[in-house]
């Protein structure tokens, strides 16, 4: 299993913080790590270059070549090895669980009988869901190598097993801000803070719900190469819709274009239609959908004038909100509002109805 945490495979973004991790890993074993960096063509003169940095490919190259070589997939992080397939190991114990949920906490305990050295938790609290690394011994020099590639291996792993970007909302590092700060964006999305109580990602909760979409042959053939495992992103988030949804309540206007958007959730405009298309659905149907909803509420719950509701959900003017909502929900807002909003509201665009 391959320990690169970054994407994209061809571009030299992995800092050489991480090669010299390796290395490290090499001088605990009392080994030399000449072949492995010839491996990878990463010239032995460039490890103490802060600035420099390898492809994920040669990075890939490297680790997979370590953790033969040392027996190791830790590659020196913990005081027991981890041989060769552990990683492997982990990942089909969690294959056949229910949920990506049940996955995350089997994986979170299996791991405990690896090593003692640090704990992997799940928390879900408020809608949002954690995964934390306990720190249980002082993992020295190794420290953010271990930590990063032991998040990144979940998260990918999780991505993986549900054929769905786990999107973050963010991620917490118990140490300051290193040199090469500006390849974690590429490792992680959403806020990223240093300084940190403990190493942490947090996303949405209703990840944890989907259901698992692979099986053991697949599990082979990703094990062969599992560089997408800890490298590339996810094209698809199977929970894009319900997000979009909520970011057209939550921001209006701000969110009303699809480069707005696209620019929040960290995807290209492009990919953003393409996406939905795949969930059947349009971002117009979307925005229709919210329209619709706020607009509802604002009839049933107060005696703003008809004109300042249609401005407030973004239609140029009350003409074209009453034929629009009239489309909706077969009345006028006028009829909606004096009927008492009995008028059923089960057709909302863009909703998932019996």
């Amino acid at each position: 299993m391959s320990s690169s945490p970054l994407k994209p495979a061809g571009r030299a973004a992995t800092p050489m913080a991480f090669v010299r991790a390796i290395v490290r890993g090499y001088e605990r074993y009392g080994k030399d790590p000449s072949r492995a960096l010839a491996q990878a063509q990463i010239a032995p003169q460039d490890l103490g270059n802060e600035q420099a940095r390898v492809t994920a490919a040669q990075f890939e190259t490297l680790s997979g070549y370590a953790m033969q070589e040392l027996d190791d997939e830790a590659l020196g992080w913990f005081s027991r090895r981890l041989p060769w397939g552990t990683y492997g190991m982990l990942c089909r114990a969690s294959l056949s669980s229910p949920d990506l949920g049940v996955a995350i906490r089997r994986w979170c305990r299996h791991h405990r009988l690896l090593t003692e050295d640090i704990a992997l938790e799940l928390k879900v609290a408020g809608g949002v869901a954690t995964v934390a690394i306990r720190e249980r011994v002082a993992l020295g020099a190794l420290r953010e190598f271990c930590l990063v590639s032991n998040l990144r291996f979940l998260h990918g792993y999780a991505s993986w097993v549900i054929d769905s970007r786990v999107s973050l909302r963010a991620a917490r590092f118990p140490f300051e801000a290193p040199p090469h700060r500006d390849a974690y964006p590429l490792m992680f999305g959403g806020e990223l803070h240093f300084g940190a109580e403990a190493a942490s990602y947090s996303f949405d909760e209703r990840y944890l719900a989907l259901p698992l979409r692979r099986d053991e042959q697949a599990l082979r053939t990703m094990l062969r190469r599992a560089l997408p495992l800890t490298v590339l992103q996810y094209r698809r988030d199977r929970l894009l819709g319900q997000r979009v949804r909520e970011l057209l309540r939550a921001h209006g206007r701000q969110a009303a274009t699809a480069e707005s958007l696209a620019q929040i959730l960290n995807v290209s405009a492009r990919t953003l239609h393409r996406q939905l298309l795949e969930e059947g659905v349009s971002l117009q149907q979307l925005k229709d959908a919210v329209r619709h909803e706020q607009a509802a509420e604002q009839l049933r719950r107060t005696e703003r004038p008809i004109k300042k509701i249609a401005l407030a959900v973004g239609f140029r003017n009350e003409k074209s909100f009453s034929r629009a909502f009239r489309a909706w929900a077969g009345v006028t807002p006028g009829a909606f509002r004096r009927a008492g909003a009995t008028v059923a509201t089960d057709g909302l665009p863009g909703e998932d109805n019996p």
